[in-house]
């Protein structure tokens, strides 16, 4: 596994996103195959990209969440919509978001995503 100052610095900010225990499973399960992406995505996406000063960490969740949405990746949907709540993202800024891809992406995709979003607003409102 990489130890350049660029991974730790992802290593920290992908933790504190998308969460500890998440990560920690991702590497833990990566094997000789897996594990160059895995350093791939630690170390320039949430390193280089994520660690730049110059957009607050919830603007790059609300960007991250429509383009995600567009592509139709549910699992990374799911997953940064919890983190978008982290990064102080309201339920009602994710709402905007799906409204907006709808109009631009289209509607199928709004749909999916405002499913999802609901689901993990219910998974988090059962743990309060």
């Amino acid at each position: 596994m990489s130890n350049s100052e660029l991974f730790k610095k992802g290593l920290e900010i992908r933790k504190a996103v998308v969460g500890a225990e998440y990560v920690d499973k991702s590497l833990a399960s990566a094997d000789e195959f897996t594990m160059p992406l895995q350093e791939l995505v630690t170390e320039y996406c949430w390193g280089a990209v994520w660690g730049r000063e110059d957009l607050p960490r919830k603007t790059r969740s609300m960007l991250n969440l429509a383009m995600i949405s567009i592509l139709n990746r549910p699992h990374e949907l799911k997953l940064h919509i919890n983190g978008a709540l982290r990064n102080g993202v309201t339920r009602e800024e994710i709402r905007e978001v799906f409204l907006q891809v709808g109009i631009y992406a289209g509607v199928p995709a709004a749909i999916d995503s405002f499913r999802i979003a609901r689901e993990v607003f219910e998974s988090l409102d059962k743990k309060a």
